[in-house]
């Protein structure tokens, strides 16, 4: 018998809290005139997608495994159907990456039910 694969739900844009808290992230690697334009511009961009395996080999991150309280709330919401807010990422080439401004426990969420589920991003 396959393995049936739950496809997360999603809102059709980010929270609002998810802009601060990108912020928030973003302020210890940026200056705070760079992050005030990276959250704008990301407030205006469109939704793309991409496989949440892809954003992972992007931003070099480590997945966090359901071990993680965060990653564990966020599975379960996938697995009951509840919607979750896309991800906030940053293009940072001069750093080689993508950077997950806000997301990292979704993206982990998500990866540990379908690594190949597409995930809807503002990303700039």
């Amino acid at each position: 018998m396959a393995k049936k694969i739950t496809e997360p739900q999603w809102l059709n844009l980010p929270e609002e809290h998810d802009y601060p808290a990108a912020a928030s992230y973003l302020n210890l690697t940026f200056g705070p005139k760079k992050v005030s334009k990276i959250v704008s511009s990301l407030r205006k961009s469109k939704v793309s997608h991409f496989k949440a395996k892809d954003i992972f080999r992007a931003s070099g991150l480590s997945l966090l495994g359901v071990s993680n309280s965060h990653v564990e709330r966020d599975r379960k919401k996938i697995l009951k159907g509840v919607s979750l807010s896309p991800l906030l990422l940053v293009r940072a080439p001069e750093l080689g990456k993508v950077i997950v401004a806000d997301g990292y426990h979704r993206l982990c969420a998500v990866y540990s039910v379908n690594e190949d589920a597409l995930i809807p991003c503002q990303i700039v």
